[in-house]
């Protein structure tokens, strides 16, 4: 029988709770009767709340406290909510604390703190790539434990300081093995996360011009938050770092300082594990992908096509080999991983008598994942045109200007180029003639405009950052093809 997320008392136990029980449901008279109630998961959003679910409201641009009786309807066992919270009719079980999001944090602790000696925890931060490095680990993890339902990662890119300890707070007591991503736009904001998940392996991608305007000392701000993943690990834990990064050094001397282990990968001579080739796309939609680690030669097939990815795949490999799992014991799982939708996701489209290759990267940009993006859409084995359509990278500071326009030589690679904002709007402007497409202040603007322009055969790459709305020009460009 499968032992249940949690029991109440376990709840109000880690939370530090005081029950306020529903007079009139006989059903919890008592509170010894409450506390023996079993949650199946833990929900913060009433739309996705499943049966049994303890709701958790938090405030974002509304306060959840507004959904607790929705949530009671739809079968939530109780609702976690702040003290001066007053009691609707339709309302069940009320765990009763000074605030909700603390109160999750102490869940997410209590739920670190419950797995056994044997399990073993990932962190993975970066400037770009986590969800990707976290869904390959998720991926080869599951095919090495005795179980796949043993693997415990978040679903979506739950990074934050909500999504960490929402993440923690779900993940069952028997797990095996737990892979977390971490992020931040400021100084001081991993620090509490990676000291809830007390990782045994801390992998950083990359350190790049991400979120780079919020930090007065630039890329080495950057690097500096990155290095607060290293402040959580477990004694003898290990570091995985990039060792082709310009701030390598700035990296290995915060984990040393942690008295960690140091692993690299990439593909630097000295990185212990190295990238050495990689093939173009496969008949199957995958990447051969070469590699060396401890003179040993090793190769696999990729799912996620583009050398970027392949770098990433470097610090998957260094992770298993640290936790001693043979690289072939997950090689299948490795191919089987694809891109998600906003992240490198390929959509062959039907247009007329041909196809349209869609590349979807609009989940977020910063200027080296779009001069990678760039590269990828040049290097396609493909006859037709190929077309980029470009938004603003944000959060890029004083140099924002500079970044976007360092980008002219890979976008004027391209056969075609649409750009939106006002920062791509420098790079537009410098391309030929030939190449311009359409500049709109928006991405709005572009909506109509991408999808009629496009004919068979062509092969186009959407990319931006997450504000700069580039996901409704993809969903354009499906709906364009699909009506016609």
């Amino acid at each position: 029988m499968t032992r249940p997320l949690w029991t109440l008392a376990e709840i109000v136990a880690a939370t530090r709770a005081t029950l306020d029980l529903p007079r009139a449901d006989a059903k919890w008279a008592s509170e010894a009767q409450a506390k023996s109630a079993t949650i199946a998961g833990i929900s913060i959003d009433t739309r996705t709340l499943e049966p049994v679910d303890l709701f958790v409201p938090l405030t974002d641009i509304r306060d959840g406290h507004e959904f607790v009786s929705q949530a009671f309807t739809k079968g939530a066992i109780a609702a976690l909510v702040r003290e001066s919270y007053e009691r609707r009719a339709s309302d069940g079980i009320l765990v009763r604390v000074d605030d909700p999001l603390r109160a999750l944090e102490r869940i997410g602790i209590a739920a670190r703190a419950r797995l056994s000696d044997t399990a073993r925890v990932i962190a993975v931060t970066g400037s770009a790539g986590k969800t990707g490095t976290k869904e390959m680990l998720r991926a080869c993890l599951r095919a090495c434990a005795s179980s796949p339902n043993k693997v415990h990662a978040p679903e979506k890119s739950f990074n934050n300081h909500w999504g960490v300890p929402l993440t923690l707070a779900r993940m069952p007591a028997d797990t095996e093995f737990g892979v977390y991503e971490i992020g931040m736009n400021h100084a001081g904001e991993i620090r509490p996360l990676t000291k809830m998940v007390r990782p045994h392996l801390a992998i950083v991608t990359n350190v790049l011009p991400v979120h780079v305007g919020n930090f007065p000392d630039g890329e080495i701000g950057v690097a500096n938050a990155k290095a607060e993943i290293f402040e959580g690990l477990e004694p003898k834990g290990t570091a995985i770092i990039l060792r082709d990064s310009p701030h390598y050094e700035r990296l290995r001397e915060a984990a040393a300082n942690r008295s960690a282990q140091v692993r690299t990968f990439g593909r630097h001579e000295e990185a212990d594990v190295r990238l050495v080739a990689v093939s173009g796309e496969q008949p199957n939609g995958t990447q051969w992908v070469q590699a060396e680690s401890r003179r040993r030669t090793i190769g696999f097939e990729l799912g996620m096509l583009g050398e970027h990815l392949a770098i990433n795949a470097m610090a998957v490999v260094t992770a298993l080999d640290v936790l001693g799992i043979e690289i072939a014991e997950a090689s299948s799982a490795l191919a089987s991983v694809s891109a998600a939708a906003g992240r490198g996701a390929r959509h062959r489209i039907r247009a007329g008598e041909g196809q349209i290759l869609l590349l979807d990267e609009s989940y977020n940009a910063n200027p080296a994942s779009l001069a990678a993006a760039l590269a990828n859409l040049e290097a396609l084995d493909h006859d037709g045109r190929r077309i980029a359509v470009l938004g603003d990278m944000l959060e890029l500071g004083t140099d924002a200007v500079r970044y976007h326009v360092g980008l002219r030589e890979a976008a004027g690679r391209a056969d075609l180029v649409f750009c939106c904002g006002p920062n791509m709007k420098h790079l537009f402007d410098m391309l030929p003639d030939e190449k311009r497409g359409a500049w709109t202040a928006n991405s709005s603007g572009l909506v109509d405009v991408v999808p009629s322009a496009l004919r068979p055969g062509d092969a186009v790459m959407v990319k931006g950052s997450l504000g700069s709305r580039m996901a409704p020009i993809v969903e354009a460009i499906k709906k364009h093809f699909a009506d016609g």
